[in-house]
């Protein structure tokens, strides 16, 4: 298994060339075709006129801002690509950012894109990741807004609960934990019942990807005061691990997402990128 094909999302933002660096690594490592996809949201009358104002000259600046959107984001992505060796495209599209990035992620194996960052007026909506979590079907490589070190993935700690959703994000990021050097399980505040945790938490779990070759080690942990986003956030610093896979908890209504509170956590608070399905 391996990301054969990987979607990275291009906009305007100030954190999209640390986004686009650790998509063009990861292409790289795994000789991925990488595909830069830049939406030209369409201009919503609603959201800036009222009947007595004249929709010409918003349309012209409107039409002008995208055109120069557009024109950073390609920059980016040239730039990123260049001198490498994977194979490459970009792609532009007339669509709402959410809307395009859900379709053509089912046709990539990774979906790349950055943390929200509510300073930035030139990023996306805030919740993109997690709208991509529910509504590709496939992994979601969250960037920081600060950037990453490169490469991504040497030391890769994998938060297991034994759900449906930390089984599939785990099966996802089986490429990345082939090609660590070290993959830590943390296990916290475990329960042990007849469908969730075994006698030992944690070891079902290591024993089914040492069959797929991969070698952890274990790391049970107790989030006493702190919430379990918080201690994954803190262990994941203990061990300088460069990459956080987790599945991603909640519900989807109506283009809102009611997250679990350690999916928010980590979503508002990562320092290193972040893995997640759901």
């Amino acid at each position: 298994m391996s990301y054969k094909t990987i979607l990275v999302h291009c906009d305007a933002s100030r954190s999209v060339g640390g986004r686009l660096a650790v998509a063009a690594e990861v292409a790289q490592r795994f000789e991925s075709r990488l595909i830069g996809l830049h939406a030209r949201e369409p201009f919503e009358v609603v959201s800036y006129v009222d009947g007595g104002m004249a929709l010409g000259p918003l349309m012209e600046a409107y039409e002008a801002g995208r055109d120069a959107a557009e024109k950073t984001a390609r920059a980016a992505y040239e730039k990123a690509i260049k001198g490498q060796s994977f194979a490459s495209e970009w792609r532009v599209t007339e669509a709402f950012s959410d809307d395009a990035l859900a379709v053509n992620a089912r046709y990539a194996d990774l979906l790349v894109v950055g943390q929200a960052d509510p300073e930035d007026v030139a990023g996306s909506r805030g919740d993109l990741p997690e709208a991509m979590a529910f509504a590709t079907g496939r992994p979601v490589l969250v960037v920081p807004k600060i950037g990453a070190l490169s490469p991504v993935g040497r030391t890769v700690m994998l938060c297991w609960n034994a759900s449906r959703e930390s089984a599939r994000t785990a099966t996802d990021a089986l490429p990345f934990l082939h090609a660590a050097e070290k993959v830590i399980v943390l296990v916290v505040d475990p329960e042990v019942s007849a469908d969730g945790h075994g006698q030992e938490p944690g070891a079902d779990v290591a024993l089914w990807l040492a069959r797929h070759g991969v070698k952890v080690t274990v790391q049970r942990d107790v989030a006493a005061d702190a919430s379990v986003g918080e201690t994954i956030l803190s262990r994941a610093a203990d061990c300088s691990a460069d990459l956080i896979v987790m599945g991603i908890y909640g519900h989807s209504r109506l283009r809102e997402f009611v997250l679990g509170g350690a999916s928010r956590t980590l979503l508002e608070s990562m320092t290193v990128p972040v893995l997640m399905s759901h």
